[in-house]
């Protein structure tokens, strides 16, 4: 479908007055082929590939962006999970060795974030998995710009509790690896994680991608809250239909530039991702829009409802304007990353419950919040196990982004600065799951999953 010209104006509108802006132009690269017992060649390997394709990226883009007039962001590279790339690999330090090779290319490239460095563990784990597993404190605490990820449940194979057990102890272990607790916020746990998303930190190119494919993250959270805003006396109904034709554009404009960029680079064009994603940049937050929706505050009641029925409209709207949608496609509600969400933390309005219960009707769970630094493991684990629990039960992607932070209590506050913002740390229910969570083994995978 052509771009009209009338199109064209709302999006210069949205860019100048309304912080539109692709949140993420990701790149996902397949490294299967590079495979080899030497974990120094492997990684040789790897880093001359995604440095030659990581400048490319950001050249290209840069030039789109200014083609187009469409401010691009953050330019991400994905890789093919890297548990598969070191099964061969009989040294213990292959994924040490990958790791930093990843990060250096990166940096090397001109690129913000590569992400793929996980597993998928839902069910059991190999030898190699349990290897990534444990490097990941020293693998996202020595590096600047890696991302790991590990997919611990899905709606057909149930819930590794095992798993889940073991990365809170790893948490504690990556919070105390680099400042602030900086490496666990490079790290997101997954449920029904989703194999084309162009979002940090649980990026990765699975195993039903080509060997190169360019996804777009779109972002307009400003522009939503606009259109909201000049609509107060609207019923829901009516609302929702303003939100999806919003939608309609944002995603039009998205789809654009992923599409000419793919064809700079000769590569695939994958998916266009319709998440909002918010920034700390002044208005450009998701608990703006549910406030103008209605609410005095994030957190008071009626604010899963009116998440509820952002997020239908985003799908709708998105789903409308492009036949390639993807990733997570939904509505981001990190803590850290938008100033609505900061706030209603501070003064009180939202606590962890309210926060989890919102997950229920959004796309991408409990991301970048801060809890104290001495929250015991089997508290982390239990938090991640609710989460993914609701991913599994509902067939929907659902992660866990928690960042435990060294010397911290309940009400303090911690600057990660640049995108990850600033997050008042919350406080984690007092009374204990632990011996749930040392039970072990899998849940079980509901009977819904059951549909063939």
């Amino acid at each position: 479908m052509p771009i009209g010209l009338e199109e064209v104006f709302e999006t210069a509108e949205m860019i100048l007055f309304e912080n539109y802006d692709i949140r993420a132009v990701t790149l996902g690269v397949n490294l299967k082929d590079l495979v080899h017992p030497d974990p120094h060649r492997l990684a040789q390997a790897a880093n001359q590939r995604l440095s030659k394709l990581g400048s490319r990226l950001a050249a290209e883009a840069q030039a789109v962006s200014e083609s187009l007039g469409v401010p691009i962001v953050n330019k991400r590279l994905s890789i093919t999970p890297a548990a598969w790339l070191i099964e061969p690999c009989p040294d213990k330090e292959a994924p040490l060795i990958l790791a930093q090779a990843l990060d250096e290319a990166a940096q090397k490239a001109g690129i913000d974030f590569v992400g793929g460095f996980g597993a998928w563990v839902q069910k059991g784990a190999t030898k190699a998995d349990r290897r990534l597993m444990e490097s990941l404190p020293q693998a996202l605490g020595s590096t600047q710009r890696l991302c790991g990820f590990l997919n611990l449940a899905t709606t057909r194979a149930g819930m590794n509790l095992d798993a889940i057990a073991r990365l809170g102890e790893l948490l504690l272990e990556m919070s105390s690896a680099a400042p602030r607790g900086i490496a666990c916020a490079k790290f997101v746990a997954f449920a029904n994680a989703p194999e084309d998303n162009p979002f940090m930190a649980g990026a990765f190119h699975g195993p039903g991608e080509a060997d190169a494919a360019l996804n777009v993250g779109i972002s307009g959270p400003g522009v939503v809250r606009g259109v909201v805003e000049r609509h107060p006396d609207c019923d829901l109904t009516m609302l929702s239909e303003i939100i999806r034709r919003t939608v309609f554009k944002i995603t039009r404009a998205g789809e654009l530039v992923g599409r000419e960029l793919a064809s700079r680079l000769g590569v695939e064009f994958g998916v266009v991702d319709i998440s909002l994603a918010p920034t700390t940049a002044i208005g450009d937050s998701v608990g703006r829009i549910l406030q103008a929706m209605g609410l005095e505050q994030v957190g008071a009641p009626g604010t899963t409802a009116a998440l509820a029925l952002l997020i239908d409209a985003v799908k709708k709207g998105g789903s409308m304007a492009s036949g390639r949608v993807g990733g997570l496609s939904g509505t981001f509600i990190p803590v850290s990353e938008d100033l609505g969400m900061i706030e209603a933390v501070e003064c009180g309005a939202l606590g962890l419950e309210k926060l989890e219960a919102m997950t229920a009707v959004c796309s991408v769970g409990l991301d970048m919040f801060a809890v104290p630094g001495d929250t015991p493991s089997h508290a982390l684990a239990a938090i991640i196990a609710d989460e993914l629990a609701i991913g599994m039960v509902n067939h929907k992607t659902t992660g866990v982004r928690v960042v435990p932070v060294p010397g911290l209590t309940a009400g303090d506050s911690v600057d990660f600065g640049g995108l990850l913002g600033r997050a008042p740390v919350m406080k984690v229910n007092p009374f204990s799951g632990e011996r749930f969570i040392r039970r072990g083994g899998c849940l079980p995978a509901p009977l819904s999953a059951l549909r063939n």
